[in-house]
């Protein structure tokens, strides 16, 4: 297949994103390739079309044991064969699984950079074609990464104990300039192409808020957005506990997650998130890469986070659908204390002294720039956009900033007056002394310093504490003071003070006039978003997802995301051929799932018929539906010569039930069929998924034979169940889950057409 192909068949996607085509034409030519795209652009993407077309296969190491199960759980819906090897698994699930690897039962393998130096895996590695090794989140592999770890350095010497050397692809969402180059060198990248594709997401409404009452603000919006699914971060563990109780007292569907609890309740917390029985995470930064849920809607950082790289990245877990989302931090000052207690203590890593302090230093400024973008009055996407070395507009129209009226304050006098107390005082205090003198506090510690008598006491009493603390911080973001580093920051005087204070320079505040604006316009703009929806059909379709999605034990998002679903409410397709055509329906989704949503469609159009006229399909882009031939049926001319010796009454539907045996499926499709025909038999079928792959001969331990479910059939919902005999011997036999019952139904015909055509030969 072409890799237009299989980004049809199997992802159900009819065009490439910016920069995905790129990347994957790169790596099949064989050349090292770095990808610097946006969370939610389809890095995955770039990787996984390749790995279907190279003849060998390709290792994926990926950093946390989240992001391999859900990438391995969507490529084996989407029909294609893919394990991970991680400390998830048992002994011998790891065991078998790396057999089954050997046998080249798989052409993607997930693994965790630990295991990249094991004997056992190693083993596998030197003896087997290995036609890429695929670097995922590789900004760790760099000591100025946020998310450093020392297992991504043993990547190197892997790839260096390999007897051939493999295509090297490498992918993240944040990176700067002196990562990405960090990244080339340490994983000796040879001549890469490097492809950024930048980091603006459109679909995200970024915020900041000052609120009085964290919590209350907290409560106040997550009411708003009851029906929503969200991400709340805090700073540490504590406020998790906190946060988490308070909202549950409350009567909201939450959960916690966070490095102190033990991994049998993380993992459950997690999975409560991912399979939608709890719509809000309450989390610290430990639940970050690897969330690959398609459908949450906002992210609050209920406290600052200590760089714009991890602001970015964990707010990025919004909107991965494309669909609007929100991203709002809750700033206060002790935020910026707790972060410099992190950055002094919080080292995990042994280095030299020397990196460290250099770290450290880098950690400083990195947290300054955090704390500059919680007061910048500028466009907040364009913020993030330069930090990154882009180029972003002067307003976006989608940040609390560009929607909110600004007025202009000459706060000069203020400035110089804040200057010449830093300048009595030696330059020794911070600024929470620096305005206490000023408003003129009479306490003990001014007392005791003596301070009460300095000429700069009282100076400014006319304004508030709070006013000569946000011209403090904006004399620190503009550069006419500097805020020093150490654990008690105080402010020191540069060269561009003396620009204020020989009255070459103004300094000019800009202050918030109507903060309620920046409400109203983005609700505006939301609705105009999401304008032209069918909302009744698309709970329909939510609801059916999440029951399917319960009955195979798989995340909503797996099977369908928010936004094909709103496309299936744009197009009302009522066949095969149009429900391809909805953005995100590829041939193995539609051959799974298709046919229950039409079915939920067609109800919907019975009820209210004038709907079908109201189609918004799109035929004016042929290239963009390249499956608009796809034949969805058995031709009349094909059906007439064949003498079916079983068919249904299409007037009944299958009360499909969990784990049924083969004779049960049968039995139940039987009472259905017209009566003037014949008994369906199990054989047609299970020779059918026999020869098709669904089902194994393997031997027994007797000398026997028996048919079980392998890779494919277990994708497909067919489970073995193990039993007990009489005498004690264990033995195993096929279940046939919802899914794979709704499979050989929707293919019934075509099953027994194959079974006329070879029952001869079998």
């Amino acid at each position: 297949m072409t890799k237009e192909q299989i980004l049809k068949t199997y992802f159900g996607y009819d065009m490439f994103r910016e920069g995905q085509e790129e990347l994957i034409d790169s790596i099949l030519k064989g050349r090292d390739t770095l990808g610097i795209m946006p969370t939610g652009s389809g890095k995955s993407l770039c990787y996984q079309i390749p790995a279907l077309m190279f003849s060998g296969i390709t290792i994926v190491v990926s950093p946390l044991i989240s992001l391999m199960k859900d990438q391995v759980n969507a490529l084996n819906q989407a029909g294609i064969h893919a394990a991970y090897l991680n400390s998830s698994l048992t002994n011998t699930q790891y065991a078998k699984a790396l057999e089954y690897a050997r046998q080249g039962r798989y052409k993607i393998i997930y693994v965790a950079p630990e295991r990249l130096d094991t004997p056992d895996f190693l083993d596998f590695a030197v003896h087997t074609d290995i036609s890429m090794l695929s670097v995922d989140e590789v900004h760790c592999v760099s000591h100025w990464g946020q998310d450093f770890r020392p297992s991504y350095l043993k990547i190197i010497d892997f790839i260096e104990a390999l007897p051939n050397r493999p295509v090297i692809s490498a992918f993240t969402a944040t990176a700067t300039r002196e990562v990405r180059e960090d990244v080339i060198c340490i994983l000796g990248l040879k001549q890469p192409k490097v492809v950024l594709t930048g980091f603006d997401r459109e679909n995200l409404y970024y915020a900041v808020k000052k609120p009085k009452d964290k919590y209350g603000e907290l409560l106040s919006y997550i009411r708003s957005k009851k029906e929503e699914v969200g991400i709340i971060y805090c700073a540490t563990r504590k406020e998790v506990e906190e946060v988490c109780e308070k909202l549950k007292a409350e009567g909201l569907s939450v959960t916690r997650y966070h490095a102190g609890l033990d991994d049998t309740e993380r993992r459950t917390n997690q999975d409560n998130f991912t399979y939608d029985e709890a719509r809000i995470m309450v989390a610290t930064n430990a639940f970050g890469m690897g969330i690959d849920k398609s459908n949450v809607r906002y992210v609050i950082h209920y406290n600052m986070p200590k760089n714009i790289e991890s602001y970015y990245q964990e707010a990025g877990r919004a909107g991965r659908d494309g669909l609007p989302a929100e991203c709002i931090l809750l700033y206060a000052a002790k935020d910026v204390v707790t972060n410099e207690y992190f950055i002094n203590n919080n080292r995990e890593v042994e280095l030299d002294s020397e990196t460290v302090e250099l770290i450290r230093e880098r950690d400083y400024e990195r947290l300054k720039k955090m704390t500059f973008y919680c007061f910048t009055t500028d466009c907040l996407r364009s913020y993030i956009l330069r930090y990154f070395g882009e180029t972003g507009t002067v307003y976006c129209g989608n940040c609390s900033n560009c929607l909110t009226q600004f007025e202009e304050m000459d706060v000069t006098e203020l400035s110089i007056q804040i200057i010449k107390c830093i300048q009595e005082v030696n330059q020794r205090f911070g600024k929470v002394m620096i305005a206490e003198i000023l408003h003129g506090v009479d306490n003990v510690k001014i007392r005791q310093r003596d301070f009460n008598h300095l000429s700069s006491f009282g100076k400014a009493s006319g304004e508030s504490i709070v006013r000569i603390r946000k011209v403090i911080d904006w004399l620190i973001m503009i550069g006419i003071l500097t805020s020093t580093n150490e654990e008690y920051a105080v402010l020191r005087l540069n060269e561009n003070t003396t620009k204020v204070m020989t009255g070459k320079e103004k300094v000019i505040l800009k202050l918030p006039r109507h903060e309620e604006k920046a409400e109203s316009a983005k609700i505006k703009k939301d609705k105009k978003n999401l304008s032209g929806i069918d909302y009744e059909l698309f709970e329909l379709l939510r609801s059916h997802r999440l029951e399917t999605a319960r009955e195979e034990r798989v995340p909503p998002y797996i099977i369908f995301s928010d936004k094909t679903l709103i496309d299936m409410c744009m197009k009302y397709p009522n066949n095969k051929r149009e429900m391809l055509r909805v953005n995100g329906v590829g041939e193995m989704k539609y051959e799974r799932y298709g046919e229950g949503f039409l079915c939920i469609i067609d109800e919907y159009l019975l009820k209210y018929p004038e709907k079908r006229t109201t189609k918004t399909v799109n035929h004016s882009n042929t290239a963009e539906y390249r499956s608009n031939e796809i034949d969805d049926s058995i031709s009349d001319e094909k059906r007439s010569k064949l003498k079916m010796p079983f068919a249904l009454d299409k007037t009944k539907k299958p009360e499909f039930q969990t784990g049924l045996s083969i004779a049960e499926y049968v039995e139940l499709l039987n009472g259905i069929r017209l009566e003037r025909t014949k008994k369906l038999l199990t054989k047609p079928l299970t020779k059918w998924l026999l020869y098709h792959g669904y089902l194994e001969e393997l031997e027994t331990p007797h000398g026997g034979t028996t048919r079980l479910a392998g890779d494919k059939g277990m994708a497909a919902g067919i489970i073995r169940e193990k039993r007990i005999s009489e005498k004690g011997n264990e033995y195993y036999i096929n279940r046939y889950e919802v899914s794979a019952q709704k499979m050989l139904y929707e293919r019934l015909e075509e099953i027994l057409m194959w079974y006329d055509d070879h029952k001869k030969d079998l």
